[in-house]
């Protein structure tokens, strides 16, 4: 099978999936527009804010689209071959990932637009609610280590396709300028918004042009920010604390919003290199059942390993802290909720052929984010021409580094929101305490963790933000059980998550054990698993007693 058949056969399975089995969903939930939504109910202009559709989408699809479904999909392929990673998406993004964001935004909707844990404290209890918060941190910590460390990598790296072209810059070193510039580019742009308050079209068109232009101008810069990994893995997680306090309108929304066309260019040039650019499938298709080592195991890894590019617990984050404050509509959850996973799903799938293409060996000691890069700037040449791989393949990696400071910022902030909610410690001195809790551990793992740690954060990470989608759809099942409404699709969805991070858990946290000697990563990696297992557990638990109360208080009246 080529490489563009097996592209269209997928695309047709997302686009198939979102009228017949999206519409199904929707039906189960009997979107009605005659509902007003919170967006319009509270619409202070701040929060809540309905928006249309289109619009909302880009937003929602640009918070989602992080550096998971990019280099999840890389690592499994490298690890168990394209098929089991390419069926995996396939299927688990449209019956279990666009189902989750698609139940996790219709409940927020339907619940004033409040966070997932709130509504598991409000069908399941107080000290569930606190236990899903807790697990909420905990998964996020994971998020923010995961990501920094990848990103270091790829800021250090060099790559064998530009040394095989003679490229006289440093690749890594451009990859890094690139991204500081953009990040100076984005806090430009809001002290212009904030203080010259130009028409929205003209910031368009002098900031979206510059932020292509600096990722020319990092291939002349290349030698200016040269530091090793775990330097950089630093800086970057002190960068999340700088943006978790500071104004959103002087850093995280003009970035967001230069952001989301790096992100559709990327997209459309990932789109014109699998439909048009003629490569052959150079990975196979399958290589093991057991790769060997901590994580090798096809089951339960691989899920766990894809991680975003089929199902993610924090897109109910997402969904329930901001997009659920803007829909305008309840149908419009239907593209919003459902459509922009299963766009994301196409984001692994480009993911996927920019590994799928290479040969094993010229894969060896480059990280995700370099793999990515390369294959983009691949594609890109096909519209700027060979002579300007330099900038294809640095532009590519900036674009990975982008989607990835997106993510960083918002799993910063919320845990910093998390810390002070539990705390209570309001104001500027609770914000910054809170954002110091939160990056305690990630400091700690960044400092100390041996070279090729990643690995270990990004299963841990992969596995605990799956268990958080399991978890998510525990709760929703409790609220559609306690409402008399049909459950299954989200009931079934959840058991087999469940099962299968569990499962990956409790295996991470015995190697980890085992490894351990004395107070390592690998006994704090144990530790964090074993808490996840525990949290999870006493979920289950409440949700089994509150479903076996709603029974029995069911069947009184049947008795009288």
């Amino acid at each position: 099978m080529t490489l563009t058949v097996l592209a269209l056969s997928f695309v047709a399975l997302l686009v198939a999936a979102y009228f017949i089995y999206g519409g199904w969903v929707a039906r189960q939930f009997a979107l009605d527009d005659a509902r007003t939504t919170p967006a319009n109910i509270v619409n202070d202009g701040v929060d809540f804010v309905p928006t249309r559709p289109f619009y909302l989408f880009g937003q929602h699809f640009a918070a989602i689209a992080a550096a998971g479904p990019i280099a999840g999909p890389i690592l499994a392929c490298q690890t168990w071959g394209w098929l089991p990673c390419l069926m995996w998406i396939g299927l688990g993004v449209v019956l279990i990932g666009a189902v989750h964001d698609f139940s996790s935004l219709t409940a927020s909707v339907r619940h004033g637009a409040c966070s997932i844990a709130e509504i598991t404290r409000e069908h399941m209890g107080k000290r569930a609610g606190l236990a899903m918060m807790s697990f909420i941190w905990i998964a996020l910590v994971y998020v923010i280590v995961a990501f920094a460390d990848i990103t270091a990598g790829a800021f250090v790296a060099g790559t064998e396709e530009l040394q095989q072209n003679r490229v006289g810059f440093n690749p890594g070193g451009a990859v890094a300028a690139a991204s500081v510039m953009y990040l100076s580019l984005a806090v430009t742009m809001g002290l212009v918004q904030r203080y010259l308050r130009p028409p929205l079209w003209l910031v368009t068109v002098i900031f979206v042009p510059a932020t292509f232009f600096v990722a020319w101008l990092g291939t002349k810069m290349s030698t200016l920010f040269l530091l090793d990994h775990k330097t950089w893995g630093l800086l970057i997680l002190v960068y999340c604390c700088v943006a978790s306090i500071i104004p959103v309108w002087l850093l995280l929304q003009p970035r967001g919003y230069l952001g989301g066309f790096v992100l559709y260019s990327a997209l459309a040039v990932g789109v014109i290199g699998v439909f048009f650019g003629g490569y052959e499938i150079k990975q196979p298709a399958f290589k093991t059942w057991d790769a060997g080592g901590m994580t090798g195991a096809l089951f339960p890894f691989l899920f766990v390993t894809i991680a975003c590019g089929a199902c993610s617990g924090f897109h109910g984050l997402v969904c329930s802290g901001t997009t659920s404050k803007q829909v305008d509509r309840e149908t419009h959850i239907h593209p919003v909720g459902y459509g922009a996973m299963l766009a994301e799903g196409f984001v692994a799938l480009i993911a996927l052929v920019t590994v799928m293409i290479v040969v094993q060996e010229d894969l060896k000691g480059l990280a995700p984010g370099t793999i990515y890069g390369n294959g983009i700037g691949e594609f890109m040449t096909l519209l700027v021409g060979r002579e300007n791989l330099s900038f294809a393949v640095t532009f590519g990696a900036m674009a990975f580094s982008t989607f990835v400071f997106d993510t960083l910022d918002v799993c910063m902030r919320l845990g910093r929101y998390i810390v002070q909610e539990v705390t209570g410690w309001r104001g500027r001195a609770g914000a910054v305490a809170g954002t110091l809790v939160t990056v305690a551990l990630p400091v700690y793992f960044i400092a100390f963790a041996r070279e090729g740690a990643w690995v270990k954060f990004w299963t841990l990470f992969g596995a605990s933000n799956q268990l958080l989608a399991a978890l998510t759809l525990l709760a929703i099942t409790v609220w559609l059980y306690q409402a008399r409404q049909r459950l299954w699709f989200t009931l079934l969805p959840m058991l087999f998550v469940l099962t299968i991070t569990l499962w990956a858990l409790i295996k991470l946290a015995v190697v980890n054990l085992r490894a351990s000697r004395g107070l390592d990563i690998e006994m704090v990696n144990a530790v964090s698993a074993a808490a996840l297992v525990c949290l999870a557990l006493f979920l289950i638990l409440v949700a089994i007693m509150r479903l076996r109360a709603e029974r029995r208080s069911a069947l009184v009246p049947e008795r009288a």
